[in-house]
């Protein structure tokens, strides 16, 4: 159990609570914080308050945060579109709106259920019991190639490939506009937004991690542009980041562009991990995976040309 108390400042005067503790507590969503406040853990003055509470200059603030319980993660017969399968990895090609391992809200229906099912107790543990055999993650609404691995020996050889950036990941995307130049690479340090904590941003200081993105166009639509971005370094929201960035945020990705998608019916950004390479952990051999192209994604190309 971890108790916090904090007294507001004049700055925050009339500031919603749960946005207040989003900014004051950098290490929890406000996800967290409205779970916390719904199990009445907030209170002020000594009395417990909503979410919608909103926060005076000189009130005293206490959190009373239970400790983490790991919650019990099941096997789940979830069908896996699988591109390739051997002892010691394999490469799956993920569907919109999956999860790929739990977290708090998604602790089943995510790919690490459909795995445990799949492979037994045959995945790698160096990432914890939430992440068994996750070397590397796309977000919810990506598609595409993702690698498992089923042995620590492999997960370590992966996650070496992927330190020194030699995995090939080649991405395909549809961005709002008209680039003007055929390749373009996009260079800027990535890190935490200063005020939303759901968001990545460019950073103007060392504090970003380096992020280096290789756009190439493929097709120019109506209104559109449909792309080709190649990793060069892998940072979370890394193409969605950057591509906003320069002006061109991803068709439906609400979070970094338009608020309202244009596009009636469309579940989040249109990105998808279509090509994936590295050097087989056993076999010392380059194998690359190419995921195709899912039917949504193809609809939204014939429609916008």
């Amino acid at each position: 159990m971890k108790e916090i108390s904090i007294t507001v400042g004049p700055e925050d005067q009339d500031e919603r609570i749960d946005v207040y503790l989003t900014k004051q507590l950098e290490t929890m969503s406000r996800s967290h914080i409205q779970k916390l406040l719904k199990d009445a853990a907030v209170s002020v003055s000594g009395r417990q308050v909503k979410a919608n509470y909103r926060v005076q200059t000189g009130d005293p603030v206490h959190l009373t945060i239970p400790d983490n319980q790991e919650p019990s993660i099941l096997p789940e017969n979830i069908p896996l579109d699988i591109l390739y399968e051997d002892d010691v990895l394999l490469v799956v090609n993920k569907p919109k709106g999956m999860v790929v391992h739990p977290a708090a809200g998604h602790y089943s229906h995510t790919l690490v259920n459909a795995l445990l099912y799949h492979c037994g107790d045959s995945l790698s543990g160096i990432n914890g019991v939430l992440r068994p055999g996750i070397v590397h993650r796309i977000d919810m609404d990506t598609t595409g190639a993702l690698v498992v691995c089923k042995n620590d020996l492999a997960h370590q050889s992966l996650a070496a490939q992927l330190s020194v950036h030699s995995i090939t990941r080649r991405y395909r995307a549809i961005v709002h506009g008209i680039l003007a130049e055929d390749d373009i690479t996009i260079r800027g340090n990535i890190g935490r937004h200063p005020t939303d904590r759901k968001k990545m941003t460019v950073t103007t200081d060392d504090k970003g991690k380096p992020a280096i993105t290789h756009v190439h166009v493929l097709q120019r639509l109506r209104g559109y542009t449909y792309v080709e971005c190649r990793l060069e370094t892998g940072r979370t929201h890394q193409i969605r980041v950057h591509m906003a960035h320069i002006g061109h945020p991803l068709l439906g990705d609400t979070l970094y562009g338009p608020k309202k998608c244009p596009v009636k019916g469309l579940q989040g950004q249109t990105l998808h991990a279509m090509v994936l390479g590295f050097t087989h952990p056993v076999t010392g051999q380059y194998m690359e995976f190419t995921a195709p192209l899912p039917e949504y994604f193809e609809n939204l190309l014939r429609k916008l040309a």
